[in-house]
Order: structure tokens, then C-alpha cells, then sequence
């Protein structure tokens, strides 16, 4: 039988997890060498490295000029003179800022409809015993490892009137079997008393699902709308697919454009580079930064959620 510890607080801690709060090192564990935390320390700068490099070029060659990158014979180590023609060019309004704010659009409208469907479904499998339950659930877990492929997907989404729309961005990736999955393991895990209780109250389903379910279940609710939104940001396949008019493309296509076809949007940002004025590279690169942004400033918000949400979900129930 495992030992319990109270503490002032009235907490109830296993001994391995007063040790690891207190920071005092387990007594199986050795202590470590210094040349062991050298190489960590080594370790730990290199990864760094191989990651920020890369980030660290792409932003030094958004912020240089033609002179500079020519010099440089293509991307830029080393910042020389710092302008940020760039990004007054990218946002001074043409191609590149309407795809940004069609962007915007589909990853707020595609992530809070994703989340909808995928907490109703995933409430409703919670419930075992409710109807139709378990059918239900392997017709899901069938289309994760079985797909229609491309073709007929196409053919749907064109059939019945999505072509060049808004919505077949959204609604051919709009449900993640995985993430309902991982939403209905969470609240299965919530508390039976909690609901019993409140269903002896009186709350029906819709309240029990939204008054208790749901607050419990904002961990998880943060990491998996945070991968519905860095999919829908990240977006490009769909547009390319179902799309033709090219004043409705994302930021991701016109990204790609940039890249892999050299093609510059019309308008001012074009004449300036045809022109001369302007470096093309530079202008790719400001388009990655701005494509970077939304998922670094937003990572930070649900990072403290990931051990909870993700970890909890995946192992209980």
C-alpha cells in the first residue's frame, strides 16, 4: 500500500511526488557528471541552433535590401542595411493582405465550427449506453485508417456546389477523428458524481455539457482548437483544389505562389519588383514571417495546457 503525505495546505502527496516538488534528487538516482551536463548544455545549444538558424535567416533577408541580398548571393547571414520595404509593400494593401485577412476568416469561422461538432460528438460517444453509441464510434475510427481518397472527395465537394467557395476549405477537413477521440477519453474522465448530481437536480444535457463538462475541460479544449487553427491557417491543398478565383486564395497560396512558382501578386508590390526596387526574396520571406506570427504569438498561450490536455486525454478513460 502506497504512503500518503499531508502538507500544511491540506494536499495529499505520494513520496515521489514530494520529492520531485521539493527538488531533491530521488536516491536510485546518480548524480550527474560534468562532463554529462556539459554535453547536455552542448546538446541544448545545438538543437537551439538548428532550429532558430533557419528563422533567424528568413527574418534577415525580409529585412534587407536588394543591394545587400545580391552581395549575399541570395539569402542573408549576417544583417547589413536593415529596411523594411518589405512589409510596407506586403501590407500597404493588394493580394498579400486580402489572402491574410481571408486567412484570418477561415481559421476563426473553420476552428469555432470544428469545435463545435467535434465537442458535440465527442460528448455524445462519452455517454456509453446512449444511442447508437457504439456503431457510431467505429464508423469514426473506420475513416481513420480507411479514406474515399481524392478523386471521389473532389467530386463531392464539387457536386454539391462548393466549388469556389469559402466552405470547401472548411468543411472537407473540418472533423479530426483523432481529436474527438482525444475530447471524448477527457470527458470521460470527468467525475460520474458530478453528473449524477446534477442530472438528480434536474440539469439536462445540454447544461450538464456546458455548466460542468466544459469548464473541467478547458485544457484540452485549448490544444485541440489550437490544432484545428494552425490547420486551418496553414491551409493551402484545398484552395488549390476547389479555388479559382485568386481573390479568394489564402496567405498560404499566395506564400506558394511566391516560393515555388515565382509568381509576384499584381499591383504595387509587383511593380516594385519587376521594376528593380524591390528584392523578390525579400518579399518571399516577409510572407513566411507573416505567416509565422499568428501560430508563434498564439503557441504561448496553451503551451501551459499541452502536458494536461494532451497527456490526460490520451490515457484516461
Amino acid at each position: 500500500m502506497t504512503a500518503v503525505l499531508v502538507d500544511p495546505q491540506g494536499t495529499v502527496e505520494t513520496p515521489l511526488q514530494r520529492i520531485d516538488r521539493t527538488g531533491r534528487r530521488p536516491v536510485w538516482e546518480e548524480e550527474p557528471t560534468r562532463i554529462g551536463q556539459g554535453l547536455k548544455g552542448l546538446s541544448l545549444v545545438a538543437i537551439c541552433l538548428v532550429v532558430l538558424g533557419p528563422l533567424w535567416v528568413v527574418l534577415v533577408t525580409s529585412l534587407s535590401d536588394r543591394k545587400t541580398i545580391t552581395e549575399a548571393g541570395g539569402l542573408v547571414i549576417w544583417p547589413g542595411t536593415i529596411t523594411f520595404e518589405a512589409y510596407e509593400a506586403l501590407l500597404s494593401g493588394g493580394a498579400v493582405t486580402r489572402a491574410a485577412l481571408v486567412s484570418v476568416g477561415l481559421t476563426v469561422v473553420g476552428t469555432v465550427f470544428s469545435m463545435v461538432v467535434s465537442v458535440l460528438c465527442a460528448y455524445g460517444l462519452s455517454r456509453v449506453g446512449s444511442f447508437g453509441h457504439r456503431p457510431l464510434l467505429m464508423m469514426l475510427m473506420v475513416t481513420m485508417f480507411f479514406g474515399a481518397g481524392l478523386i471521389p472527395t473532389y467530386l463531392l465537394v464539387t457536386g454539391i456546389g462548393l466549388q469556389d467557395s469559402y466552405w470547401s476549405m472548411i468543411l472537407p477537413s473540418a472533423i479530426s477523428v483523432f481529436n474527438i477521440l482525444v475530447l471524448r477519453a477527457f470527458f470521460m474522465g470527468t467525475a460520474p458524481e458530478l453528473i449524477e448530481s446534477a442530472r438528480i437536480d434536474g440539469a439536462g444535457e445540454w447544461r450538464i455539457l456546458f455548466t460542468i463538462v466544459m469548464p473541467l475541460s478547458r485544457a484540452v479544449v485549448a490544444v485541440i482548437s489550437l490544432f484545428y487553427a494552425v490547420g486551418y491557417w496553414s491551409q493551402w491543398f484545398n484552395a488549390m483544389l476547389y479555388i479559382q478565383d485568386s481573390e479568394k486564395y489564402p496567405l498560404q497560396m499566395i506564400l506558394r505562389q511566391l516560393v515555388l512558382q515565382h509568381q509576384v501578386p499584381p499591383g504595387a508590390m509587383g511593380q516594385a519588383v519587376s521594376s528593380g526596387a524591390l528584392s523578390s526574396l525579400a518579399v518571399q520571406m516577409a510572407v513566411m514571417i507573416l505567416a509565422l506570427i499568428p501560430v508563434a504569438a498564439m503557441s504561448p498561450f496553451v503551451q501551459k495546457h499541452f502536458q494536461k490536455g494532451m497527456l490526460i486525454g490520451a490515457v484516461k478513460g
